[in-house]
């Protein structure tokens, strides 16, 4: 099964409060789930990296073998393209989670997108801030 995974963090200050937000969508882009999860204090980085991570884990539970993710963190799309060196010694623990997780798919894709077209997933990490 193929999925489409979008993916967002955020902190409320830099670190402050945190969440994801995960939506995975079929091939036909119907949402098949949508979740966000609270992270405690947190910097955005962190954040947009456990959003990936919690994606990755539970498209697999559900049976996709592969994944094209969308992600508005340059940071993070870069850094696992092997683009950008990854220096910062926390994330480079969760990089390590997130290309583990990358592995256990037949075919994955990590690609940029812009804040608009991140509206979804945004919306999760904001439901979830706000409940806080």
């Amino acid at each position: 099964m193929n999925v489409s995974i979008y993916t967002d963090g955020g902190a409320r200050g830099n670190p402050g409060p945190a969440a994801t937000g995960i939506i995975i969508k079929n091939d036909t882009e119907e949402t098949i789930k949508a979740y966000g999860e609270y992270l405690g204090e947190q910097t955005n980085n962190y954040a947009e990296y456990k959003a990936l991570i919690s994606a990755l884990h539970t498209a697999k539970k559900i049976g996709a073998t592969s994944a094209h993710c969308y992600l508005d963190s340059k940071l993070v799309v870069e850094q696992l393209n092997r683009r950008w060196k990854v220096k910062n010694l926390n994330i480079q623990k969760l990089f390590v989670e997130a290309w583990n997780s990358m592995q256990q798919f037949e075919q994955i894709k990590i690609t940029h997108i812009r804040r608009e077209k991140n509206k979804e997933a945004d919306a999760e990490v904001n439901k979830v801030l706000d409940a806080r």
